[in-house]
């Protein structure tokens, strides 16, 4: 329990001042008690949909950072955090409509606070462009892990043995996501498919342009090694995990009017479940979560593919971010009961061999 408390003592201390600020914005805001009780109720529920929804990131983040140096590990998880919690949960939805109603920074502040409704429709009508760029970058995410030819373990065999056989085409992940994408633009209308279309490649585009940003930093860290040289830089995965980070956001942001429009009812819910999401992810890492439950990784980007295409539809579709968050749990659960009935085995079929449990 001590050891389990290491991971997530920051991140309770961040939860009690949270639901403090917010029962004192409550308390000052509305002056009354059953109005102050229901913003922590709201900030509560966030939270939850936060951690739910972002699991799987806090598992993928994990997949990345444990190949990171120490130094940038320590910058993603406080620079990161920061980025996640005030630009992704405050800066993003201000700014989306400052450029959709072409207002400055301060007026979209002012018209959150005074009005809510407006603020809420001018962030919802983003949604296209959010779930075109979003659900692109994602896709690409968990389909760029299954289409590797030198990927050994499969959890689905039988499907991910099959994926397996096409990963030497060139760019097959890339076609298969611009065809997703063409094909929901076809259910929009012209405007909102040109939107679509537009957001679609610029997430494509942009996990391209960080991965190979991450390639070129790997080749100049490697000529250095050769030549003696001991210096490793974890910009490339640093910049990665952000782009994700951002695009796992961004239907948390969305979904979060679904409960509330106050801005500030809202930032405080979603920081509370990124911090959660951060400690989750130091979790895995220090603790060698992913070593030890060898399909736990499946099941996170088996979750991402699903998030991707369901951001990809909701274009077209409304989908209660409630199942999004269902269908990424039970994946991930499945990933780890078929993890733990394999170490099961396998200590079974080493006793029966005579050899140590451990080997």
């Amino acid at each position: 329990m001590q050891t389990l408390l290491r991971f997530y003592t920051f991140s309770l201390a961040f939860t009690a001042a949270s639901l403090a600020l917010a029962g004192y914005y409550g308390w000052m805001s509305t002056g009354n008690i059953g109005a102050t009780a229901s913003i922590l109720w709201i900030v509560f529920v966030l939270s939850i949909l936060e951690i739910s929804l972002s699991f799987d990131n806090a598992v993928v983040n994990a997949t990345v950072l444990r190949e990171m140096d120490p130094v940038w590990q320590q910058r993603f998880l406080t620079i990161g955090i920061l980025i996640a919690v005030f630009g992704m949960r405050i800066v993003f939805p201000i700014a989306i409509v400052s450029i959709a109603a072409q207002i400055g920074p301060w007026e979209a502040i002012q018209l959150s606070l005074g009005q809510p409704d407006e603020y809420e429709r001018i962030v919802s009508s983003a949604h296209i462009g959010i779930a075109g760029f979003g659900g692109a970058f994602l896709a690409m995410v968990g389909l760029s892990f299954f289409f590797d030819s030198d990927k050994e373990v499969h959890w689905i065999a039988v499907v991910e043995e099959t994926i397996n056989r096409f990963s030497t085409v060139p760019a097959v992940e890339i076609g298969m996501v611009l065809a997703l994408i063409y094909g929901v633009s076809t259910m929009l209308s012209p405007d909102d498919a040109l939107t679509f279309l537009t957001a679609g490649v610029l997430g494509l585009v942009t996990y391209i342009g960080v991965n190979a940003l991450g390639a070129i930093i790997e080749q100049r860290e490697a000529a250095k090694k050769a030549s003696g040289a001991i210096v490793r830089s974890g910009l490339g995965g640093f910049l990665y995990l952000e782009v994700l980070d951002a695009s796992f956001s961004f239907d948390g942001v969305i979904g979060a009017f679904a409960l509330s429009n106050n801005m500030i009812v809202i930032a405080i819910g979603l920081s509370v479940g990124a911090m959660f999401v951060r400690s989750m992810t130091v979790h895995l890492v220090k603790a060698g979560t992913l070593a030890e439950y060898r399909y736990l990784e499946h099941g996170a980007f088996w979750a991402i593919i699903v998030l991707g295409a369901i951001m990809l539809i909701s274009a077209r579709y409304h989908i209660p971010e409630t199942f999004t968050g269902l269908i990424g749990a039970t994946l991930i659960g499945l990933s780890l009961f078929w993890s733990i009935r394999h170490n099961r085995a396998e200590k079974r079929a080493a006793l029966n061999a005579g050899l140590p449990p451990s080997a």
